[in-house]
């Protein structure tokens, strides 16, 4: 049985751990260590040490993207090279359903998994049982029941997640922090006995819907991935209510990226100090250099699709 009394399925009898030796509560914990902070994507070890010396609180550990075929987890190799070549904690992604992967990635000693709608599915039904790991798992969502869903499973923080191309258009994902941080202070303002109702609406557990009501937040940290390319996107998504931000391997193609790497992180620290904002956004001309919208995505906001 999982700590919250949710019932553990164990893949077999050797593979997976037991639950009640890996409570939930000191995973969220980990979690949480996490909080007001960058995570940046890094595809080498030398931008793994770039990203901790600009002050980087974590590193996501990705392959050079595939534009075509499958996409899975990365090298285990690479990400023993780069757990090697710095001390901050180290992630890496697993594909959805890829218990597997996840395996191998808690055998080489990642500090958390990333159940990535990112890589190709490998399961188009469910997703991990997250509760029969050591390992801290965090996971993606748009909206709140599948926040809720994904933390009864076993996530330990949630990535509030928007255009995951690299395509530098934010506006995916303020729409799906809007929509949770929308729904708590819907939840905040309902009687007891509107929640029964709301959480079925939302398809999410009763309990978790009540306890996010009590805290008037998700009951784990919640950071924002997609489109997060200048300081000023990163203090956006913390003002709307984020622990922190994700930054996608694709500032490490500016011509400097020491000091776009090094505002975002300050951005973060000092998101409601609108002097701090000032000087980490001068001098980044290039930011949106090689990142633009779809061509389509232009004509939907000609057309007035918005």
């Amino acid at each position: 049985m999982a700590e919250d009394g949710a019932v553990v399925t164990v893949y077999n009898s050797n593979a997976i751990t037991d639950a009640k030796k890996n409570p939930f509560s000191i995973k969220v914990g980990l979690a949480q260590m996490l909080r007001g902070g960058a995570i940046l994507e890094v595809t080498t070890a030398e931008q793994a040490k770039l990203a901790e010396d600009a002050g980087a609180c974590s590193v996501i550990v990705s392959e050079h993207a595939v534009r075509r075929g499958v996409s899975r987890m990365a090298d285990p190799s690479l990400v023993k090279e780069i757990k090697r070549a710095v001390s901050i904690p180290v992630m890496a992604r697993s594909r959805v359903g890829h218990f597997v992967e996840a395996q191998i990635l808690e055998a080489i000693g990642v500090d958390y998994i990333e159940e990535s709608e990112a890589l190709t599915m490998a399961d188009e039904e469910n997703f991990i049982n997250k509760h029969n790991f050591r390992t801290p798992f965090l996971c993606g969502c748009q909206n709140l029941g599948e926040a809720l869903r994904r933390v009864r499973e076993g996530a330990a923080m949630i990535r509030t997640q928007g255009d995951l191309t690299g395509s530098g258009n934010i506006a995916e994902t303020v729409r799906s922090v809007r929509s949770i941080m929308g729904d708590v202070r819907v939840l905040n303002n309902m009687d007891e006995d509107e929640v029964f109702a709301f959480s079925k609406k939302i398809a999410a557990p009763y309990d978790l819907v009540a306890q996010t009501k009590q805290m008037g937040r998700l009951p784990v940290g919640q950071f924002a991935a997609g489109g997060i390319v200048t300081p000023a996107d990163a203090a956006l998504m913390m003002q709307l209510g984020c622990d922190g931000v994700f930054v996608s391997s694709e500032i490490f193609d500016s011509a400097d990226p020491y000091e776009r790497v090094r505002g975002i992180i300050q951005a973060v620290r000092h998101y409601n100090d609108p002097r701090v904002l000032v000087e980490t956004s001068s001098g980044l001309a290039d930011a949106m250099a090689g990142l633009s919208l779809s061509e389509d995505r232009i004509e939907q906001f000609g057309t007035g699709g918005i």
